[in-house]
């Protein structure tokens, strides 16, 4: 795009507006919506329905005093928390908001820039964004902090490759990189059934796959629950952000609720027909309005939005080991394998090879692949025995221990001799 200087800078300052506006709309959308699923109130204090609870907390958090540890790395400690907030703001300048519109006698499109390999250009930041989590364990000079960010730095390398591999068949699908192009070419009708009825072929239908495998890897990349390991309380404090306060902290705050905003953006763009309304409202000519797309933007985004808070309200938080193999042993696999089979399918559409029985002999050799894959996958082996048989002893180490699931305490007459005075604990410890 050849927008003028003027036009660029009124975009960047309504982008960075409405990123922080709608962060803080998030913040109190959370706990409201966690609130109603667990038969709470949630803030409705501070300002009409609370809204305000979210702006108080965002302010004293800039006001409150921000202390820096006396072992830290003082560069790094305050580079890392700018990595991450600078990567936060810079995806969304390739994400297209609406269409071609006319602002102020220039006709542009609602985008702040749009190149040729946007979606690269998304990758790249929001890997990009991952160094300020790891720089903050490693700069914090902290046990808790340092874990952290090594857990931070597994998962981007886990689920960043899923996420890309579930990219590749959107670029093979759609013959484009540019989010722009993608979005455009979901508005493409399609005949159900024969049928012409104006539908779009959005990509989430038609590649499911790739649409289940990259909103599984949103969530682990953006460290929410149940994938949020790199600041998980019960074993490490708060993570990578365990030395952090005030006014860095926030930083960090802010860059989470933004990305969870950008991934949930980029599943809308690629995969949810982005500023395109859906159907049968695209019917409408009054509703597929270029200035009403930013609207149907919105709405989408937000319910990818309430996705995230679903599963912090439900699910309990993953055990390291299974978060890893679901990374490496299902997602990364069953990326590969679906995307030689949409290469197959677009390549031989392309050579118009795809009609008659050629195409329920292909379709029958995928639905047996994945049988096979399901059924006959590797078995899980017995776990072996935690405990020694016999009876447990409880005061062995000299302090009284509570059996674990599956041990069995001794009989009372075998630790305490028969007598005529009564049985009392302090006489069972003693005869201990």
């Amino acid at each position: 795009m050849n927008d003028p200087w003027w036009l660029v800078l009124i975009k960047v300052v309504v982008l960075f507006v409405v990123l922080l506006v709608w962060t803080i709309f998030n913040v109190w959308f959370e706990r409201r919506l966690v609130g109603k699923m667990q038969h709470r109130l949630g803030p409705i204090m501070n300002g009409p329905l609370g809204l305000g609870q979210a702006l108080a907390d965002g302010m004293k958090l800039l006001i409150k005093e921000d202390f820096m540890p006396s072992m830290v790395d003082k560069v790094l400690f305050t580079v890392a928390p700018l990595i991450a907030g600078t990567a936060a703001f810079t995806a969304w300048a390739v994400i297209p908001f609406g269409g071609e519109v006319e602002m102020f006698g220039v006709t542009t499109r609602l985008q702040l820039s749009d190149p040729n390999v946007g979606t690269l250009v998304l990758l790249a930041v929001t890997s990009v964004g991952i160094y300020g989590f790891v720089l903050a364990g490693w700069a914090s000079n902290s046990p808790y902090s340092l874990l952290g960010g090594l857990r931070s730095s597994a998962q981007m390398i886990s689920y960043e490759i899923a996420m890309g591999l579930s990219l590749v068949a959107v670029f093979l699908y759609s013959g484009s990189m540019s989010t722009s192009a993608i979005v455009e070419h979901q508005r493409l009708p399609i005949a159900p059934f024969g049928l012409d009825i104006g539908m779009q072929q959005w990509l989430w239908l038609s590649l499911l796959p790739s649409f289940f495998i990259y909103v599984i890897s949103m969530v682990g990349e953006t460290n929410r629950a149940p994938f949020d390991l790199p600041e998980a309380e019960s074993e490490l404090v708060s993570g990578y952000i365990t030395e952090y306060s005030g006014f860095r902290y926030a930083v960090y705050f802010l860059a989470e609720y933004i990305n969870m905003a950008t991934v949930s953006a980029i599943a809308t763009t690629l995969f949810m027909g982005g500023y395109l309304p859906p159907w049968p409202l695209n019917l409408i000519p009054l509703l597929n309005n270029p200035w009403l797309g930013p609207i149907w933007f919105a709405l989408k985004v937000q319910l990818f939005i309430s996705f995230f808070v679903w599963l912090r309200g439900t699910l309990p938080r993953f055990r390291y080991d299974q978060f890893m193999t679901l990374g490496w042993k299902w997602l990364i696999p069953i990326s590969l394998g679906w995307i030689v089979a949409v290469a197959t399918f677009k390549k031989l559409a392309d050579e118009g090879l795809l009609q008659g029985p050629l195409l329920w002999v292909l379709v029958g050799i995928v639905v047996a692949v994945l049988l096979v894959l399901l059924f006959l996958g590797e078995k899980p082996e017995p776990e072996p025995e935690l405990f020694p048989p016999g009876p447990f002893d409880a005061f062995a180490g000299g302090y009284p221990v509570p059996p674990m699931p599956g041990q069995v305490l001794p009989e009372l007459s075998d630790v305490v001799p028969s007598t005529t005075e009564p049985t009392t604990a302090s006489s069972i410890v003693k005869e201990q």
